[in-house]
């Protein structure tokens, strides 16, 4: 009996995560600007939401496509929603460290950890790359790499 088909892997409209590393990235700066950690918490709350539950379930996903998307041309483009929700875990770390940091008395694990997740939202936002998109791809070809190695032995 043949193996069933694979579902088909979900999409994103490319313009939708570069909206959200908008809104993170000013939700970020103002972290680093006044310190307030709780900001941060909530950030994380977004970052673990897209990246755990969904793209589809992030907070700022939902505003770009009930708000944003429909005063904008439609378009084809799509792109595999795997690599954006691995940025979006990644930021949940940072911004879980950032929290802890600033909550237990170490402003400057908090300010690091913030300001390199500001810098990673930025360059996704201001020139299209996504830092965590791309380290997700890295890792993927590295592993494919290494299952091929292991099968030629």
């Amino acid at each position: 009996m043949p193996a069933p088909p694979l579902a088909p892997r979900p999409t994103v409209d490319p313009r939708g995560p570069r909206f959200a590393a908008w809104l993170t990235s000013a939700v970020l700066v103002v972290v680093l600007a006044t310190g307030w950690w709780p900001l941060l918490a909530a950030q994380a709350v977004v970052f673990a939401l897209g990246g755990f539950a969904g793209l589809r379930y992030s907070p700022y996903s939902v505003l770009f496509r009930a708000v944003v998307a429909p005063r904008l041309r439609p378009t084809d483009e799509r792109e595999d929603a795997a690599p954006p929700r691995f940025a979006q875990t990644v930021g949940f770390g940072f911004a879980v460290v950032g929290v802890l940091g600033y909550a237990l008395g170490a402003p400057t694990v908090g300010v690091v950890a913030t300001a390199l997740a500001l810098a990673a939202a930025f360059l996704n936002a201001a020139f299209g790359f996504c830092l965590g998109c791309e380290a997700y791809l890295l890792i993927n070809r590295l592993s494919a790499k290494q299952r091929k190695v292991g099968t030629a032995r």
